[in-house]
This record gives structure tokens, sequence and C-alpha cells, in this order.
């Protein structure tokens, strides 16, 4: 029997899930339970965990048959010590919660996806695989804030980088692509979704990106706003009368393209500027502004680029968000061939000219397969961090 891994992302009011099989790459099932707490039928996540062993078995795939060997858990901040992928156990939790104030929207969820699966798989390891451990080394001038090193050390603030396991991911993808090791190239990986992230890596350890304390600063997102002058948090606090609960709903959930364009959808974005309306039409100029000021950064801090990456829905699927953030940039090496970009595939494709002295990716990025050979790693004799 092919072992595989249920992968399991559990946010606030959803869980995603995927079974992968590690060694072949393959996605067995895949999908996800939404709308939890809004209903009868998905009250919490214990139920959504049944509709999802429902889900599975109505497609054929019952659990005493996939041949499960552990249950991945992607956590999203694993804080200054989390940072290998880790067996859960009751210690292993404790420490989660205490993590919650540095990811108060994404750890809580997943501290209770881990216990309500653990409740209802418990003959089988449970992982935890950190979105900040890629980024746990990095060099301590990208690392640390320019503040009271007293208070930070105290507090635990630092740069800490997320997405990470899509960036390491496309980034050895990009590596065997290019059919070169990861070890010989400076590259750049756009990681653009509903949350978007930059990296810096050299010789594959990442040097740079954008992400900090918390999934909030960098790239304009869907909702998030990105880089802002943290004077206007308390601008808005002593001004505007609004507290930081209020100041912090408004960054994570009204910000970003939303907040500027009333829109997170790219497709329904390029609608609207096609017709016209001037709040869209700034909404993606703000986000290729900011995007390609991260570009140049980057360019400056690796000294130029072997390979720029696009992954990530936005970055695999919106050709004129590629397109623009990359326009004009020749003189550093980097074009773009229209028509091998406005060519669509599911597959890792090249989108510059043949030659050029930058080659430019689009990978797509399978984090729920990273999660579960993190996970097999652990299974064959690789170690947890404690």
């Amino acid at each position: 029997m092919t072992s595989s891994v249920l992968v399991l992302n559990s946010g606030s009011s959803s869980v995603k899930y995927s079974v992968v099989e590690p060694d072949s790459g393959a996605t067995v099932a895949d999908g996800i339970v939404e709308r939890i707490g809004d209903s009868a039928d998905v009250p919490d996540h214990g139920a959504a965990l049944d509709v999802v062993f429902a889900a599975l078995a109505e497609d054929g795939h019952h659990l005493d048959a996939l041949g499960l060997v552990a249950v991945g858990h992607r956590v999203v901040h694993g804080g200054p010590d989390l940072y290998r992928p880790t067996a859960v156990d009751d210690d292993l939790i404790a420490r989660l919660k205490e993590l919650a104030p540095l990811a108060p929207l994404h750890n809580p969820p997943a501290i209770l996806g881990i216990e309500v699966a653990r409740k209802a798989l418990p003959d089988l390891p449970h992982i935890a695989v950190f979105d900040t451990a890629f980024f746990h080394d990095l060099p301590a001038a990208a690392a640390t804030y320019a503040i009271d090193s007293e208070i930070a050390e105290r507090w635990h603030i630092r740069r800490y980088g997320f997405h990470g396991t899509s960036h390491q991911y496309v980034s050895e993808q990009a590596a065997e692509f290019l059919g070169v090791p990861a070890a010989s190239l400076r590259q750049i990986v756009l990681h653009l979704g509903n949350g978007a992230s930059a990296s810096a890596i050299v010789g594959g350890r990442p040097v740079e990106t954008s992400m900090g304390l918390t999934p909030m600063e960098g790239l304009v997102m869907g909702t998030r706003s990105g880089d802002v002058d943290p004077g206007i948090l308390t601008y808005l606090f002593r001004e505007a009368g609004m507290s930081v609960e209020d100041i912090e709903t408004m960054l994570n959930r009204r910000s970003g393209v939303r907040g500027l364009g009333g829109e997170i959808d790219f497709r329904v974005l390029h609608q609207r500027i096609a017709a016209g309306e001037a709040a869209a039409q700034l909404a993606y100029d703000v986000y290729i502004h900011r995007l390609r000021k991260y570009i140049g950064a980057y360019l400056a801090v690796l000294g130029g680029a072997d390979v720029i990456t696009f992954t990530a829905g936005v970055g695999e699927n919106d050709a004129l968000v590629r397109r623009d953030a990359l326009s004009g940039l020749g003189a550093f090496g980097i074009e773009i061939d229209e028509h091998l970009n406005d060519s669509p595939g599911r597959a890792a494709r090249r989108i510059s000219p043949e030659g050029a002295p930058t080659t430019v990716l689009v990978v797509p990025t399978n984090e729920e397969l990273a999660i579960a050979r993190a996970c097999a790693g652990v299974l064959g004799g690789g170690h947890g961090d404690r």
C-alpha cells in the first residue's frame, strides 16, 4: 500500500485538506470545508473534520484504505524556537498557545484544528510544519528591527517571514526546472496570492523576505495593507479614537486591494479597470508599485538575479501582473516574452526570452506536498524541535 499523509490547514472558519503521497507527489484527494460555525451542519471544527472524512469516503477514499502514516498541520507562526517539523504532543500544544499573540488570527484556529484532529485520529502521529521555518536563519541585518533591543528581546520581536514552505518549495523547483544546483543561484520568489510575500534567496538560503513579525508587513495583499508608516497606527489611536482591535482589523481585513478598490478577485478588478473605475485602477497601481519596489530592493540585496519566479494564485494565473511587475527592467537583464507570458499552463514554465540574462519562471506552488514530505522526513528518522 502506498503511504500518504493527510495535510490539514485549519482557519477560523475553514479547513483545507489534502491527502498526498510524499514519494510520488500525487494528490489523492483535496478539498475545503467552509463557513464553520455559520450553520447547524458545520457548527465547529470537530464537525468540519467529520465532513472531511465523509467527503473522502464519498469519493471512495476510506481512511483505513488510504495508507495514512501521519497528519501534517500547517502552523503559521513558530516563534523564535520552533522551526523544524515537530511531532505534536501536549507540550507542543502548550508552547503554541504561548505563541498565539504573535499570530492572533492564524495560530489559535491551527491549534484548535490540531486538537480536534488528534482526538479524531489518535493512532496517527501528528506533525506541525511552520510557515516561519524557512526564514529562521535570516541574516541578523535582515531579521532585526531598529527598535529598543531590550524590548525586542523580551517580547521576541524580529522579522520571522511567512509562506516559508512555499518559498522553499518553489525555489527548489525552479532550480530543478533549470537543471542547476540551487546552491549556484540568486533567486527572487514572488508568492502572490490573497496573502503575498517576496523573498531573496542565495545558494538555497533566504537572505531577505517581505513579511515580518506578522504576515501584515511587505507587499500589498488582498485584504492586508503591507507596509505602512507605524505613525499611522498611533495617529488613528489618538486622533480617530480607534481601538487597537479596530486598527488591527482594518489593516488585516479592510485594507490592501479590497480596501482601495473594493474587490479581492483580480479577474474582477481587471474588469472594473477596463470599465474605467478609478478606484480599481488605483488599487492595481499601488499593488504593482509596491511589488516593483521590492523587486528592485532585492536586486540590490542580491547584486542581480539569476531567476525570478512567480507563484500562487495571482502569480501563476495573472499575466498582466507579471508583465507590469517586470516591465522596463531590460537594463537589469530582465525581460518577458509576451507570447510565453500570455500562454496559460499548469506546469512550471519559462516566460522570459531564450538566452535572457535573468530567467523568469512561473512555478506552481504545492505547500501541501512540501508539508507531506516534511512529515515523511520526521518519520524517516528526522527529528522534531524541542
